[in-house]
């Protein structure tokens, strides 16, 4: 596998964390980035390299002149210097301190209610993208670029919104839809496209699904169609347990309603009620199918029948019910 592969997306949220910048190998592609961007400047604006004679500033001035026209006007569009650099400082670390200021903040927040959890997770999604963008453009109104020309240019952003962002904006009120239709929320088990698990978090774009696994699914949220809320309706825990034919089948049923309570009683943080005999699901081919059904909370629709069948083997076992099984029968000529 190439090493870009193994690298990992970084979120707005970790441009403001070096360790994870360095982990993913972005600060040195920053780094890079910034040198070559600092060579081109000098390059084609030779009159910022303070140690050069000024006929070798000319010479190159004029080289570039000759091929590229008056590339000195790229200095002419933002003003770089000490002080714009300090300035340039300052604001990323006020954006830092801002940032980690409310993210503490929302940290401390833990609402009671699931939509509660899902609009302080959404605002802490949408912080760092509005905290980047704000800072993105400070610095460059510190620099002397005119930002209001850029912000007046409604035609070109429309069509910047039309064309490239359209998917992004899309997750973007998708993902404010979702919160406050209360299709939804935080800690809700969902499933969509296949895929079934708990509702870690959902952001400005994505929203991140734990299944049973631990597998962590991100899905965008315009992506997120045909949702299946597990956790809107009751959940019922089913089983059947097969008993032989020549077992009484009055007797067992008293033995089940005897010892079916006390399995809520062993496991009270597991079944919301009794476990029900709900009768004879099937007469099958080795023996009578006996069909159980529990209601219990969607995380444990998988382990409460688990529990049921150990408890109800248990039970037989105690009580002499013979659960039948395959045996071959060798008949002599």
């Amino acid at each position: 596998m190439e090493n870009g592969e193994n690298k990992k997306k970084l979120s707005p949220k970790d441009l403001f964390n070096p360790e994870k910048m360095k982990k993913s190998g972005t600060l040195g592609q920053a780094v890079k980035w910034l040198v070559i961007l600092i060579l081109f400047l000098l390059i084609t604006n030779p009159s910022l390299i303070p140690f050069l004679p000024e006929e070798t500033k000319q010479s190159i001035r004029g080289t570039w002149e000759k091929l590229f026209g008056d590339v000195g006007k790229i200095s002419k569009s933002v003003v770089i210097n000490w002080a714009t650099l300090f300035q340039v400082i300052a604001i990323i670390l006020v954006m830092i301190v801002v940032t980690s200021l409310l993210s503490f903040v929302l940290s401390k927040v833990h609402p009671k209610s699931s939509k509660g959890k899902s609009v302080v997770s959404l605002l802490k999604s949408a912080l760092y993208y509005i905290t980047v963008l704000i800072g993105f453009f400070w610095c460059l109104s510190a620099m002397g670029v005119n930002v209001s020309t850029i912000f007046a240019s409604v035609g070109i952003l429309a069509l910047i919104i039309g064309f490239g962002a359209q998917s992004l904006v899309e997750d973007l009120v998708t993902g404010i839809f979702l919160v406050f239709e209360d299709q939804f929320n935080v800690g809700d088990i969902i499933e969509v496209g296949g895929f079934r698990g708990t509702v870690e978090s959902i952001g400005i774009r994505t929203t991140a699904i734990r299944d049973v696994g631990n597998n962590v699914k991100v899905i965008n949220n315009s992506d997120l169609r045909n949702i299946l809320n597990r956790s809107t309706a009751d959940s019922f825990a089913v089983t059947t347990v097969s008993i032989s034919y020549s077992q009484d089948l009055e007797a067992a049923e008293r033995v089940i309603k005897d010892f079916l309570p006390q399995i809520r009683a062993k496991y009270p943080e597991v079944f919301k009620a009794d476990p029900r005999y709900v009768g004879v699901q099937a007469l099958g081919d080795s023996g009578v199918e006996l069909k159980f059904v529990a209601e219990v909370d969607e995380k444990d629709v998988f382990s409460a029948p688990r529990i049921m069948n150990r408890e109800i083997k248990i039970a037989f076992d105690a009580n002499g019910i013979e659960i039948p099984f395959t045996q071959i029968v060798v008949h002599n000529a």
